[in-house]
């Protein structure tokens, strides 16, 4: 299984847990690109899935980083080592 996280705006996610992951998913009307992961984190207090992390299509990359960062306060699995 994969955690997935889905970032949907600058201020809102999705987490899922799929069983494969694809460079590009349809989720809820929305073309999604593979934009990091999936990777394993480092150990931590429990077991983690490996992580991967999508975000629309039509965002840029500097768009994407700006979103990840703007999400890590909230979303556990962008704040892990990998």
């Amino acid at each position: 299984m994969y955690q997935v996280i889905l970032l949907k705006s600058p201020a809102g996610f999705s987490r899922q847990r799929w069983e494969t992951v694809d460079e590009v998913v349809d989720h809820e009307g929305v073309s999604y690109s593979l934009r990091a992961g999936p990777r394993q984190p480092l150990p931590t207090d429990h077991a983690w899935d490996e992580v991967a992390v999508y975000a629309p299509d039509e965002i840029s990359e500097e768009e994407f980083q700006d979103w990840y960062a703007a999400l890590q306060p909230q979303v556990e699995e962008l704040r892990l080592k990998y």
